[in-house]
């Protein structure tokens, strides 16, 4: 695939994410700030929280996880644009996941401010963060993984790898449905909220097209790509659902991309374009090794795949993580006819 390189807004800010540092809290516009917030045991390092300027306060977009180190430096940045949490009047979530939505219980808490999220995310936050129902959700995960062809001896290891970031996220309902295509009243803000479904089932870009900004929260990043997985929270095929959200988003008429990881970049269609290659490769790559060994296990395939480093020393968060995606192209390959599954335990992956 031939390499493309988006165009950082800001050298510093994409400095500092390649040399490991977390950037300056930085005044993006007149209104609007960038807030980096620390991420525990995480390669991504922290979450960019943007606040929003309103006429008695701010919302912010996004709240990092919920840690003492997270919450002082929320607290640090807004007090760089001349506020504090209590001055918080709305959380606008981008999506359920702990570095996103952790925090957010606890700003509300300290402010009274209003929380947002999508009827789908919201939908799942019990299930998630419920310490009363999250044995359900892990034997789910685990009956998944079994069908996927994990080693049996992995299989607990791996269906309760995520239970050590839970505490990371105040247990908080959200206090507003956030809908698709709605402008969230934001005194000042032409706001308007887009469901792009795939990272999760209702994570949410906001875009404003006075300004021509796109929050994208972890739809699309710099340099990344976000997971999209298969699991017993998503929708039956994930992919196909992100795919199509990405199409969406590049047909928007913006000058910057305001991401929820590394650093503001530019040129949001020759990413989303790059995006969509990168997909189209993988979901290449997992059709030939399904067709050199008819008859394999999704598992199977994932062990087979190119990643980042060898198999061998991915941890098992993230080798369910890569389980799991690779269910996702497994499952968008046979919707198209070009694989199929073959039910049992475990399924079994053929040509089509």
């Amino acid at each position: 695939m031939a390499k493309f390189v988006v165009t950082p807004s800001n050298a510093a800010q994409r400095e500092a994410w390649l040399s490991g540092a977390v950037p300056e809290v930085e005044r993006v516009r007149p209104g609007l700030w960038s807030i980096p917030v620390p991420i525990p045991i995480n390669p991504l390092r922290y979450v960019l929280v943007y606040a929003l300027e309103l006429p008695d306060g701010v919302a912010i977009v996004d709240a990092g996880w919920n840690t003492d180190e997270a919450y002082d430096a929320l607290a640090a940045g807004l007090a760089v644009a001349g506020y504090g949490i209590a001055d918080v009047r709305a959380v606008l979530v981008t999506h359920l996941h702990p570095d996103h939505y952790g925090l957010a219980g606890r700003v509300r808490e300290a402010s009274g401010a209003w929380i947002g999220l999508h009827p789908a995310d919201a939908g799942l936050v019990r299930e998630r963060y419920d310490d009363a129902a999250i044995d359900s959700l892990v034997q789910r995960e685990r009956a998944l993984l079994r069908r996927s062809g994990v080693p049996e001896l992995s299989l607990d290891e791996l269906a309760g790898a995520s239970m050590m970031i839970r505490h990371m996220v105040t247990m908080a309902r959200p206090d507003r449905l956030i809908e698709d295509g709605e402008d969230l009243g934001l005194p000042g803000w032409d706001l308007r909220a887009l469901h792009t479904p795939g990272h999760t089932p209702g994570h949410l870009c906001f875009v404003s097209p006075a300004r021509r900004l796109l929050l994208s929260g972890d739809h699309v990043l710099a340099k990344i790509t976000p997971i999209v997985a298969v699991h017993p929270q998503s929708g039956p095929n994930p992919l196909a659902d992100y795919l199509d959200s990405l199409a969406a988003v590049r047909k928007l008429e913006v000058d910057e991309v305001l991401p929820g990881h590394e650093y503001r970049f530019l040129e949001l269609a020759g990413r989303v374009d790059h995006v969509i290659a990168h997909h189209d490769e993988r979901l290449a790559e997992i059709e030939r090794v399904v067709g050199a060994d008819d008859g394999v296990t999704c598992w199977d395939v994932a062990t087979r795949l190119s990643w980042s480093r060898p198999w061998e020393t991915i941890p098992p968060f993230m080798r369910r993580a890569a389980n799991n995606e690779t269910l996702a192209h497994l499952v968008w390959l046979a919707a198209q006819g070009r694989v199929r599954r073959e039910e049992g335990e475990p399924e079994l992956w053929r040509r089509a």
